[in-house]
């Protein structure tokens, strides 16, 4: 039985091992994964992001908590976490290895945990994730929660893989308009005001409003990077993750926006965005690999040598390069 067989029949240890096979970019995972493509597209994936120490992690555990334990009229919901952490500057792994924090989710059989590292990816998200999201939905779950290394401006790359963007803010981190020169605000999706029983709070609270209200005046905010729709205003919610409070309205705000999502045609848009954004990266790495593959160390060091002392330019090294690889 192969691996993507054994996934789709709940055996947690072969989707660990095919995690680890496709995070390696093996030849066998990539099979794997192609064999599971086709069951995947039902998952609801939902970006977390916001500064570091902002809480993420606190309010992840929290969402898979009251997600697995709901309302006694709502069923529970099978959870996966993909938690993006930085590398090791030495070993390229997770430094937070399989979530320490989150030991408290330990046991749950409709929970699964995977920490990855960045790998110093731009915004925070490795160029893995979108495969490891894949084998997760293919594997049955339901909500698939992305929570990102907080890495600053270059966050906004979240909205393009997620259908929900999470933006977690916290009172006192110094600067009023952070967020909106980070490009948070304009992915958000859902504002989170976590912390909220510190000092500062309601300071916090009134600057984020004034911004969603000029961004929206302006029509910048952007959910998932493209022009806001009238239909939906980012709510802001205040939480203290570490107690738990606030966390079932962040519950029903992820419900309301997926239902928003579905009946406005949204959510056809974002996935074929997403799959845009993938589709190019695939490219972009496939060239680089066949560039190595067909320009030897020598001819590419000439190449910049030329450019170094000027006697071509890096667009014209461009069109020799691409002329030799791709034919």
């Amino acid at each position: 039985m192969s691996l993507a067989e054994s996934v789709l029949q709940g055996n947690r240890l072969a989707l660990a091992r095919l995690l680890s096979q496709v995070e390696n970019e093996t030849e066998e995972g990539l099979a794997e994964l192609n064999r599971l493509f086709p069951y995947t597209g039902k998952a609801h994936l939902v970006g977390i992001t916001g500064a570091p120490g902002s809480g993420k992690s606190s309010l992840v555990t929290q969402l898979v908590y009251a997600l697995r334990h709901p309302a006694p009229e709502q069923k529970p919901v099978r959870v996966a976490v993909v938690a993006v952490d930085p590398s090791s500057p030495f070993s390229g792994g997770a430094i937070l290895g399989d979530r320490i924090r989150m030991r408290e989710l330990a046991g749950d059989q409709g929970v699964f945990i995977r920490s990855m590292a960045s790998r110093g990816a731009l915004g925070g998200v490795a160029a893995s994730t979108a495969n490891l999201v894949s084998v997760l939905d293919a594997a049955g779950f339901e909500i698939v929660l992305i929570e990102t290394v907080g890495a600053g401006q270059t966050e906004v790359e979240i909205a393009r893989l997620a259908h929900t963007v999470i933006v977690v803010e916290v009172p006192g981190l110094g600067d009023d308009v952070q967020a909106i020169k980070a490009g948070l605000l304009e992915i958000a999706d859902i504002i989170v005001l976590n912390k909220a029983d510190q000092p500062g709070v309601e300071n916090a609270e009134r600057a984020l409003r004034t911004m969603l209200e000029l961004a929206s005046a302006r029509g910048t905010l952007s959910g998932n990077a493209q022009p806001a729709s009238p239909q939906w205003t980012p709510p802001l919610l205040r939480t203290v993750a570490t107690e738990g409070r606030g966390v079932q309205a962040v519950v029903e705000a992820l419900y309301n926006h997926r239902n928003f999502l579905c009946q406005s045609g949204e959510w056809e848009r974002r996935e074929r965005l997403r799959f845009q954004t993938q589709l190019e990266n695939l490219f972009q790495a496939a060239l680089i690999k066949r560039l190595h593959e067909t320009v030897s160390a020598t001819e590419y060091g000439h190449i910049l040598d030329r450019i170094v002392s000027r006697q071509i330019s890096p667009w014209k090294a461009l069109e020799i390069l691409l002329d030799g690889v791709v034919q």
